[in-house]
């Protein structure tokens, strides 16, 4: 059996898909009932490699209990997409661009909010506040405990 696998998306790499990533894979830790190893990560669509996350994005991780010091920006790609069952991007844009760019992959690329039955972006906080990146974190985590199941079963789907 194939581990369960997901790839988080956002322009730059370096506010919501990295949030995306450690907040599904604490859920991911937490929730008993999934024995297999996942792989989880992130990358943008217009990203600069090796940038580590924005300074709000770590506080506001950090005053949840988790890190992100680690992270460093990544440029999405064919090779990256092809390792991944499911693909989540933030906004409507995000999941065009790649279904265009990269059509092969087109049926395993959906938007976070879509998880839980809807169509709605997670705004960029980027250049923003701290508030604003709480909101993102909020929503982020919101929809990811919303659309968990369906994510659990794409994500296993190979």
């Amino acid at each position: 059996m194939v581990n369960p696998s997901v790839l988080f998306i956002c322009t730059a790499n370096l506010c919501r898909s990295p949030i995306a990533e450690v907040i599904f894979r604490s859920m991911v830790a937490i929730d008993s009932s999934l024995q297999l190893d996942w792989k989880i990560e992130s990358a943008g669509t217009w990203a600069e490699s090796g940038k580590p996350a924005t300074e709000f994005a770590l506080k506001v991780m950090h005053d949840q209990g988790l890190s992100l010091k680690t992270h460093r920006s990544r440029q999405v790609n064919d090779a990256i997409l092809a390792n991944f069952a499911l693909i989540l991007t933030m906004e409507p844009g995000q999941k065009e661009a790649l279904q265009t760019e990269f059509p092969k992959f087109a049926g395993k690329i959906f938007m976070l909010s879509e998880m839980a039955g809807v169509t709605q972006p997670v705004n960029d906080p980027m250049g923003q506040s701290l508030n604003d990146y709480e909101l993102v974190a909020k929503t982020i985590r919101f929809w990811l405990e919303k659309g968990k199941l369906k994510i659990y079963k794409l994500a296993a789907n190979r």
